[in-house]
């Protein structure tokens, strides 16, 4: 049986406005098994880019419990969850969010900063990973003279540089045009496939979601497994 890496259990998110309450999640069950591709797919408002910053770290629930990586999400402090996040989660996002003065190999490097390996070191990650994604030879362009699947690609090795435990992709392929996009795509099932990277998607695109080796449909908070 699979080893499980993502555990919700009856996760609810509640968001407070003033006066006024608005519940995203209620009561949501959910295991991902490790080394699974999951997409996450639902209309605006149904709670899944929610979802994904909960089991990526960047927020916690309201009430329930939540388990990624063998750690209880839902117990630690700020400081505790940052720095779990950092071992353990690589982050993708649609706009890219690459520093715009720093080449594409500082860029990479950047999560790199927070560990104890030396400058040299740190490069040569930053290009083996630069290489993996297969854009080595942008290594000292900066964002602006990148095209967008180039960048994503950049975003995506800045992600794995750290050797993450799972990937949280947010409409990785959004801003891309149909040929970039499915080549970002290719290169995430790459990853899953031979790396074995648990990758947790949320995306818009019934083309993109094909991709993933299982579609979760979210709708009002709620889920419904699909695929």
């Amino acid at each position: 049986m699979s080893e499980t890496i993502v555990s919700l259990r009856n996760i609810r998110k509640r968001y407070t406005r003033g006066k006024q309450h608005v519940d995203v999640l209620e009561g949501l069950t959910l295991d991902i098994p490790k080394g699974e591709f999951v997409a996450l797919m639902g209309p605006s408002g149904s709670g899944k880019t929610t979802l994904l910053n909960l089991i990526g770290g960047l927020d916690k629930p309201t009430s329930g419990e939540i388990t990624v990586a063998g750690q209880r999400l839902d117990q630690l402090g700020g400081g505790a969850l940052s720095r779990w996040r950092a071992r353990h989660v690589g982050f993708v996002f649609q706009s890219y969010n690459l520093m715009p003065m720093l080449s594409a190999q500082r860029n990479v490097e950047l999560p790199l900063l927070l560990t104890n390996l030396p400058a040299a070191q740190r490069k040569a990650n930053a290009l083996a990973a630069l290489t993996l994604v297969g854009v080595a030879d942008r290594a000292k362009h900066k964002p602006a003279e990148l095209s967008g699947g180039q960048a994503q690609r950049v975003a995506i090795a800045r992600a794995l540089v750290a050797d993450p435990t799972i990937l949280v992709c947010d409409e990785p392929t959004g801003d891309l045009d149909r040929k970039s996009a499915d080549e970002v795509l290719h290169l995430l099932q790459t990853l899953n496939r031979d790396y074995g990277k648990s990758i947790i998607m949320v995306t818009h695109d019934p083309k993109a979601a094909e991709f993933a080796g299982r579609q979760l449909h979210m709708d009002k908070g709620a889920l419904a497994e699909s695929g």
